[in-house]
């Protein structure tokens, strides 16, 4: 929900800074059912049936990243989906090297005030000291705050991707390079 937010922030800035989000319908990805899809399944084992990946929810959720890093792969060309790709690569490090789950610093949990059913699967679980802890879940909004959670620099990384690729597909006045910049013309 916290990135969810952070991106529905970004949508809302591109207007207040003089850009088109009607530029986007423009967009033509490639390979965009590799995204749906394995945003689907990631929805689907961590949120709606968490634990009902008959044992193979960490497997699974590996493979999602294969799926997105094909999508971002094939739609290299657009702005910030580098940047985008930079994050997930982050993420999926720190996933891989822990069995399938994103290690979370437990005193982030804590001070988040995340409860964790156990036999659920979860994409973040406490692991004190878990290879590439680093990448991980390591910083948190407070327990008190409506969007409690724990996120990873990967997660700042593709949100920055994600506001990128919206000012510069939109036009915004981020994205306009002034007259005094831009190379003399010949």
């Amino acid at each position: 929900m916290l990135i969810g937010v952070a991106l529905l922030l970004c949508i809302i800035s591109v207007p207040l800074l003089g850009g088109r989000l009607s530029a986007l319908a423009d967009l033509e990805f490639r390979r965009g059912w590799l995204a749906v899809g394995a945003l689907l399944i990631q929805i689907m084992i961590i949120s709606i049936l968490p634990g009902g990946g008959w044992g193979l929810s960490e497997e699974i959720h590996l493979a999602t990243y294969f799926m997105l890093g094909g999508f971002l792969v094939a739609n290299r060309h657009i702005p910030g989906l580098l940047v985008i790709a930079l994050g997930g690569a982050l993420n999926f490090a720190a996933i891989a090297s822990n069995g399938g789950v994103m290690p979370a610093d437990p005193d982030a949990i804590e001070a988040a005030g995340i409860a964790q059913a156990a036999g659920e699967f979860a994409n973040s679980a406490p692991a004190g000291d878990a290879p590439l802890g680093f990448l991980g879940d390591v910083f948190h909004t407070p327990f008190w705050s409506p969007i409690h959670n724990v996120y990873s620099v990967g997660d700042i990384e593709i949100v920055l991707g994600a506001f990128l690729l919206l000012h510069f597909v939109c036009g915004s006045r981020l994205a306009r390079v002034p007259n005094r910049m831009r190379p003399a013309e010949a």
